[in-house]
């Protein structure tokens, strides 16, 4: 090694929160590429030697000559290995003396300080040896934090320049103090420093056996999870950081005395704070109790949000998030203006019935935005445990309160719009049935004292405005059908969903995409051609995701082939969502005899059904063919034989009926039809095959028969009628007991067809049978 001179260029490894003091081996993991140039051309140029220097700021990555702490150690690079792949180096070093950083550059990505070094300046040797002995005296009480090598300086009496420093790398002291006995070069004034650090750390381990004998004193040494837990007590209470369980019970007592929650609440809540006051506080029934208190405080009991009483505000809000559903609408105004006049109401119960994508849940949320109450919604499909309704019993830690409870929680307010979804969809197994939980929940006159399981006291809903949502009212239990208001929601007609695609969904879908109305227009006559070709169905799902694809392929264009404005027709509609996926059944083109057009009802909405008949020799059979249900063959089997039982009546030679056989069939054959509403069709159909008289092609019909030739009455009827005009039908006979429903019928369709009511199947024959 060549003489190092009194000012020293050498490279520089920087250090996050270490210092290597003189006289110490050290080993470290180096890993920066400045760090690792610097060990390289340590190596190679330098000797080994490399200064080490402190950051001020362990978290800055790249420090500067401010970043660092001026005084640093000179140290030799005993030994290095590659720890991974990644560059990262296992280095030990060794430190030779103080040295003073006057400048720190940057050279070839290294970094490299110009720095002189520190000599350490000999004091009094009396004071001396009276520091060194006052170290080794307190050698015992820190035994068993030093290290090795401080133990050993004791040991063998090396100078007190050397000790100083070997001890200061053993202590577990702050950086900050560690730097400054670095920079202290007065051996004596360094000695005091190392002495006042080490009667600190025998203080603290004086605490903490301190703190142990506490804790071994108050537990059994075989409870070592509750020995860890108590002391872990006692090390915060020494701090002075940590609440007691006196204060979190005095804040607990002062909130149920400041708010006013029910009477009996406030009981409840005292006694279980007193049982919480007496249970050690690391057992589980002390989390179970602590956990139950913070429930039933933490519910609603008196906070509430003011209803919007303006009436025509309501009904406007109503009106912009939704079109059409107006006996909906009608139904929420009545419920709010008995409520403002009255001032008390018990809330009803709404239960919103119809096909998906009506909009039932986006009802329910506008409901709550109208009448400016919280909304919460609670989800039931497929819930079977009775305990996610009423809640599980306070017996294990884990149990909470139910669905309901929960959602109330969650608004906060005594009277929110409550939603509780697919309702009939919830199922029962020897968990409970949910179904029958529900029971108290929804009736107005039990729903005031519910009971919570969990919470274990009454619990007031009836300021609760619940809606329920359901596809199918057969899927609900009928005690529970019982206690709901149904409002039924048909499917929407084309004319609505093409008003919801203008107003709603087009717009909706634009803001999605990022796209402006200047940029992607649609007809009205392409969102009727993808309401009648793309989509089947009763509400406006796939109707909103189609315009959706055609907001994305929009997308594509403007950015790919940087078109400023995009109008899409009906002729464009294949280039976006390919080939019509769907044909509508066209009225027939001529009269024919033996077939007759009925209406159906589907889930999609309605649509024409052509039924054929014809005979032929044979044994008398009937032959029913187009996977038709059970009630549509009784249907055939009653329309055959009324028209057997009056065949004289109708001039028809009674012995064809036994040496002819009758052959009805339903086209799309694929597709399942049942229903009580096709008897006039087919009885009209085998008169017309067995007298030879065509039927009129511009005439549909629905309703049951009897076999006294009774008509009666069917459902759907709204939906029947707009398939039929759509299909280009002029007359519909429909059951007389049907005129109710005839207003349902929008009136743009209403007007253009003429509604003929039948009590009786001459009726249905005079209007149908072509004269």
């Amino acid at each position: 090694m060549e003489e190092l001179q009194d000012t020293l260029t050498l490279p520089v490894i920087c250090t996050r929160g270490m210092i290597v003091f003189p006289h110490n081996d050290l080993t470290l993991d180096v890993g920066r590429k400045k760090s690792l140039r610097a060990i390289d051309d340590a190596m190679s140029t330098y000797d080994g030697n490399v200064v080490f220097v402190s950051q001020v700021d362990p978290l800055v990555e790249d420090p500067g000559f401010d970043g660092v702490y001026h005084v640093g150690t000179l140290c030799k690079i005993k030994k290095k290995i590659r720890r991974d792949s990644h560059g990262t180096i296992k280095l030990t070093v060794t430190g030779i003396s103080r040295i003073e950083l006057s400048a720190m550059d940057e050279v070839n990505g290294c970094l490299y300080a110009q720095a002189q070094m520190m000599n350490d300046v000999i004091g009094d040797s009396n004071e001396e040896l009276a520091l060194v002995r006052r170290i080794t005296s307190n050698q015992d009480a820190l035994n068993s934090a030093m290290t090795r090598e401080a133990r050993q300086a004791l040991g063998q009496g090396v100078p007190a320049y050397r000790l100083a420093d070997i001890i200061a790398q053993s202590l577990a002291i702050p950086l900050e103090k560690k730097q400054k006995i670095l920079e202290t070069t007065a051996v004596n004034d360094r000695l005091m420093m190392v002495i006042t650090e080490m009667e600190e750390e025998k203080v603290i381990n004086d605490i903490e056996q301190n703190i142990n004998r506490k804790v071994r004193e108050s537990i059994d040494e075989n409870q070592k999870e509750f020995y860890l837990r108590e002391k872990l007590r006692a090390i915060k209470e020494e701090l002075g950081d940590a609440p007691s369980k006196d204060e979190d019970s005095d804040s607990l007592r002062v909130r149920i005395s400041k708010n006013p929650y029910p009477e009996h609440i406030k009981k409840k809540a005292l006694e279980e704070l007193k049982r919480y006051e007496m249970m050690p506080p690391a057992s589980s029934e002390a989390n179970v109790v602590r956990g139950y208190l913070d429930w039933l405080l933490d519910i609603p009991w008196f906070e509430e949000t003011t209803d919007n009483q303006d009436l025509q505000v309501v009904e406007d809000r109503l009106n912009e998030d939704h079109y059409g559903l107006e006996k909906v609408k009608e139904r929420l105004l009545e419920y709010l203006a008995v409520k403002q006049m009255t001032n008390s109401l018990k809330a009803p119960i709404i239960c919103l019935v119809g096909p998906p994508g009506v909009g039932k849940t986006s009802l329910a949320k506008s409901v709550a935005r109208a009448l400016n109450r919280k909304f919460v919604k609670a989800s039931l499909g497929g819930v079977k445990d009775e305990s996610e309704i009423r809640g599980h019993r306070r017996t294990y830690l884990g149990s909470m309160p139910g669905r309901i409870i929960q959602g109330m929680k969650k608004t906060g307010v005594i009277n929110p719009v409550f939603l509780l979804d697919e309702i009939d969809k919830m199922a029962s197994d020897y968990r409970g049935d949910p179904a029958s939980a529900m029971l108290e929940v929804l009736d107005p006159e039990q729903n005031a004292l519910f009971s919570d399981n969990f919470i274990e006291e009454p619990y007031d809903l009836s300021n609760v405005l619940f809606i329920a949502t359901a596809n199918d009212m057969g899927g609900i239990p009928g005690p529970l059908l019982d206690r709901l208001e149904i409002i039924e929601l048909s499917s929407y007609t084309e004319q609505e969903k093409e008003v919801i695609a203008r107003r709603h969904l087009l717009p909706k879908e634009l803001v999605n995409h990022g796209i402006t109305p200047e940029q992607l227009t649609i007809s009205d006559d392409a969102i009727l051609y993808i309401i009648r070709h793309h989509t089947r169905e009763a509400g406006v799902r796939q109707l909103e995701r189609l315009i959706a694809k055609i907001c994305r392929k929009s997308v594509v264009k403007i950015l790919k082939d940087q078109v400023t404005n995009i109008h899409v027709d009906v002729q464009d509609i294949e280039d976006y969502l390919g080939k019509d996926r769907f044909e509508y059944t066209q009225k027939l083109p001529e009269p024919q005899i033996g077939v007759v057009t009925g209406m159906a009802y589907t889930q999609y909405g309605g649509d024409i059904l052509p039924i054929e008949v014809s005979h032929f020799d044979g044994t008398g059979k009937l032959i029913v063919t187009g996977q038709l249900g059970d009630v549509m063959k009784e249907s055939a089997s009653i329309a055959l034989d009324y028209v057997k039982s009056n065949a004289n009546r109708f001039g028809i030679d009674a012995k064809l009926f036994e040496n002819q056989d009758v052959h009805i069939h339903v086209p799309e054959g694929a597709i399942k039809k049942d229903g009580p509403s096709a008897g006039v069709t087919l009885t009209t159909a085998i008169y017309s095959a067995f007298t030879n008289r065509p039927v009129r092609s511009d005439v549909a019909m629905t309703g049951e028969i009897t076999l006294r030739g009774k008509v009666l009455p069917i459902g759907g009827l709204k939906e029947k009628s707009i398939s039929a005009h759509r299909s280009g039908i002029r007359t519909i006979v429909i059951p007389d007991e049907n005129k109710k429903d005839i207003e349902d019928i929008p009136e743009q369709v209403r007007q253009e067809l003429t509604i003929v009511p039948a009590s009786h199947i001459d009726t249905v024959l005079e209007t149908a049978i072509v004269k």
